[in-house]
């Protein structure tokens, strides 16, 4: 397997329940060089003989495939994660719905400072809601309204096409980046959890529409792509929010 930035993105399968959906993916990352595959509680078996008979020459991807509990172990330590989804409609898909080229754009951007993540649902019902919010952007590849469920191995292979397609045309005229890395994932967290915390004391977020304001935070905050000295800010800044709180509410706050 090829040594290139390409290396670094990881593909996360949540729940998978067939295992020839599991060998093709693992077929289509050997074939456009990728082979970080992380399976999320599967109902399928990542080595029974149907998964090694649709993985041709991916075997070792499904050999070293990691299988984890949750979503959260999966993608703890990436700059940056992108879901798939059928479905765009309702407060916590649509305000981070891309097309799968414009997804692509931001993880050829990102995966030089670290690993960053494709998240895909199960068969049959996809991503939830609470999998959709851990997730930077949302990726949905416009098929015909008539029939729009791809096939799971279908839809990785369109989104690592399209990755490893932006990545060929930026290889030879990209600058190199003066930034500094992107946090990882589980860094981002946790600055989300304190200003969940500190927003609800100042009453920010409050009746039914808290959480969908929550989750635009994190989208404006997370397509940011924050440094670890920029999460450390954030921090920081709820701190203070909350002190402020408690000096207004006379109670002291940890």
């Amino acid at each position: 397997m090829s040594d290139t930035p390409l290396s670094q993105c990881r593909v996360v399968l949540v729940r998978p329940q067939n295992s020839g959906n599991v060998g093709s993916t693992a077929r289509v990352m050997a074939n456009l060089g990728m082979s970080d595959l992380v399976l999320v509680a599967p109902e399928a078996n990542p080595r029974d003989q149907q998964a090694r008979q649709l993985s041709t020459h991916g075997e070792f991807i499904l050999a070293r495939a990691r299988i984890v509990a949750d979503l959260g172990e999966a993608i703890a330590d990436c700059t940056l994660v992108a879901g798939t989804s059928a479905r765009k409609g309702g407060l916590f898909r649509r305000q981070s719905v891309v097309l799968p080229e414009e997804a692509a754009e931001q993880l050829v951007d990102v995966l030089p400072s670290g690993p960053a993540a494709l998240v895909f649902g199960p068969e049959r019902t996809g991503l939830t809601d609470e999998e959709v919010a851990r997730c930077h952007y949302l990726i949905h590849i416009p098929t015909d309204p008539a029939y729009p469920a791809l096939n799971l191995a279908q839809a990785v292979a369109l989104c690592l096409y399209e990755l490893r397609r932006t990545w060929l045309r930026k290889v030879n005229d990209r600058p190199l980046s003066t930034h500094d890395p992107v946090a990882p994932f589980e860094e981002q967290e946790r600055a989300f959890e304190r200003l969940r915390v500190a927003l609800e004391e100042i009453r920010y977020l409050r009746g039914v529409r808290g959480e969908a304001l929550m989750q635009a935070l994190r989208h404006l905050i997370g397509r940011a792509g924050p440094s670890a000295m920029e999460v450390k800010l954030l921090i920081g800044l709820a701190r203070q929010i909350r002190w402020c709180a408690a000096r207004m509410t006379g109670e002291e706050k940890d």
